[in-house]
């Protein structure tokens, strides 16, 4: 008879599973030309397998121009010759699930390159033919089609149209080098299921979604204003032009069917940016079967704000009948250290204040470094204790805090070149990490790494905390390590604390979660200390602090504490 129970936990490895994302070009470089690459992944295998987490999730690899991060693709079903080739990265899955770690890559569907051979194409083709339909393409206003078709604009600032030169635009909702796929198109539909077919075949576990809720349009006329159109909150019903509209659904069910070819069948997250109410059928058993909940990444460091993100994320679960998924940071937010030591503003989330902080290259506000990674290591506490799946960018596992100062000229993130000073961009969360406290990139490769690093990057080396017991890095292999040995299903209720400033939960039967999100040091009910953010100072849990506990009867009631942070 069949074990179930095993070919469950098979099946459903994604659930609650610990997943460390990569972005390639930053992680390390075995040949020196400043950029990682996949022999660098295949080189940290061991690292990663010390950190204990579950999968590793690969940022684009593909061919690119890197006109957005590789988030602009040349080629689906390829490596980056300067990343590697398709052997390295045959070689890199089966280091990976040697050490039993699962590989998840991104798949980036709503656009393709302007470089992609099938754009190529349709510029080449003209006006009415099969290539073009493969894209938005659209008669520009005016007697020679001179102007866009409407006032719409790009995410990435500037217009969203850009001239075919020949009386026609394209659509491109991000950069101008990233047109738009029409997913009305049924060749565009198969292609991609082909591309799910060929990683899948290589061995891939899963996929991360880019834009998952953008694919399919209602680009109809007469178009409504952008000023309707951007207004994205309103719209909960499925009826917004560009978002999140109904019909996305019966693209994700034939990839479900695709998934399930394989034993065990393949996994998707979507990256879906919805409205709470609309997450749950990304998630869902006859969809991707994942979504990200990206509220306690928004959320400010209080525990009002990280109870909602928890309460939207468990209501999630429940509607979908999957789980979900906690993360703090990824390569598109500023690091986490940074976003929780800048001062709070009631007004703004601390994902905004950081962007301000970025526009003047991290001077004002001033920055408290310890406070953020006091408060990162605290938060990681709390994510890692939740039922569901938990997401860790690299770097913060090392407590890296974002590169505030990265000059112009290194800059590559279109958000900072097309928004015209609004935007300093996402390149101060993706600079290479810290290896070694030495070198010409600190052990990153053995050649300077682009974009530079700062000085400061030596003190954050991995080498130097993995020898230090109280290191970030330390807290994290040790938290990692622990929740595999706890009871991580969906059991989960609030202990009333009787402060506004302590977050406790309990998980399967005695295992608990406490969080002090004051500056003034608060009691803990009795059991054993699992693990603690921070020194205990006797049997107190001191500020911005997070402890686990198990075996504990009491509640939490400290009705006297206010908080000072």
């Amino acid at each position: 008879m069949p074990d179930t129970t095993t070919d469950a936990a098979a099946r459903d490895w994604w659930k609650n599973a610990v997943v460390y994302q990569i972005y390639p070009r930053s992680f390390a470089d075995t040949d020196g030309d400043g950029i990682g690459n996949i022999s660098g992944i295949t080189s940290r295998v061991p690292y990663l397998a010390q950190l204990g987490v579950n999968a590793v999730w690969l940022s684009p690899f593909y061919p690119s121009a890197l006109a957005d991060g590789g988030y602009d693709v040349d080629d689906y079903r390829d490596v980056d010759p300067r990343l590697g080739t398709l052997d390295d990265f045959d070689a890199m899955v089966e280091d990976l699930h040697g050490a039993g770690i699962k590989v998840i890559v991104d798949i980036v569907p709503n656009h393709t390159s302007d470089r992609h051979e099938w754009f190529r194409a349709a510029l080449e083709a003209g006006p009415g033919s099969p290539e073009r339909e493969r894209y938005i393409f659209r008669d520009g206003l005016g007697p020679d089609g001179e102007r866009p078709p409407n006032d719409w604009e790009s995410g990435f600032g500037g217009p969203a149209w850009e001239p075919a030169g020949d009386g026609q635009w394209y659509f491109h909702h991000f950069a101008k080098e990233q047109p738009d796929l029409n997913w009305d198109n049924d060749e565009v539909r198969e292609d991609f299921l082909k591309t799910l077919r060929f990683w899948s075949d290589r061995g891939v576990d899963g996929f991360r979604v880019d834009v998952a809720h953008g694919l399919v349009k209602d680009l109809s006329e007469p178009f409504a204003p952008w000023a309707e159109v951007a207004v994205v909150d309103q719209h909960t019903d499925g009826s917004h032009p560009l978002w999140d509209r109904d019909a996305v659904h019966e693209i994700y069910a034939e990839w479900r069917r695709v998934f399930d070819e394989y034993d065990p069948p393949r996994f998707a997250v979507a990256e879906a940016c919805v409205h709470p109410s609309r997450r749950a059928r990304y998630a869902s058993a006859k969809g991707l079967g994942q979504a990200f909940n990206f509220e306690m990444q928004d959320a400010s460091w209080r525990s009002a704000d990280f109870r909602k993100a928890i309460d939207s994320g468990l209501d999630q679960t429940r509607e979908s009948g999957s789980t979900t998924t906690w993360l703090l940071g990824c390569h598109d937010s500023p690091r986490v250290a940074t976003r929780y030591g800048l001062p709070a503003d009631p007004q703004r989330t601390a994902v905004q204040v950081a962007h301000q902080w970025l526009l003047t290259d991290g001077t004002e506000p001033a920055l408290d470094r310890a406070l953020g990674e006091r408060r990162a290591r605290a938060g990681a506490l709390i994510t890692l204790a939740l039922p569901g799946s938990t997401y860790l960018y690299q770097g913060d596992e090392l407590g890296l805090h974002e590169v505030g100062d990265l000059p112009p000229e290194v800059l590559e993130d279109p958000l900072a070149t097309r928004s015209g000073g609004r935007e300093k961009g996402r390149d101060g969360c993706r600079v290479p990490l810290p290896w070694s406290a030495d070198g010409p990139s600190f052990g990153f490769g053995p050649g300077p790494a682009r974009p530079p690093q700062p000085a400061w990057f030596a003190r954050y080396a991995a080498a130097l905390q993995a020898a230090d017991p109280e290191s970030t890095l330390s807290l994290y292999r040790r938290a990692v390590q622990l929740r595999a040995t706890l009871n991580t299903g969906a059991d989960f209720t609030w202990i009333e604390t009787g402060s506004a400033d302590v977050l406790h939960f309990r998980r399967a039967e005695q295992w608990h979660c406490i969080t002090n999100f004051g500056s003034e040091p608060v009691p803990l009910p009795e059991g054993e200390l699992l693990i603690s953010s921070a020194p205990m100072e006797g049997e107190l849990l001191p500020g911005n602090a997070t402890a686990w506990l198990r075996g504990s009867t009491g509640s939490t009631r400290v009705p006297s504490v206010r908080s000072r942070a």
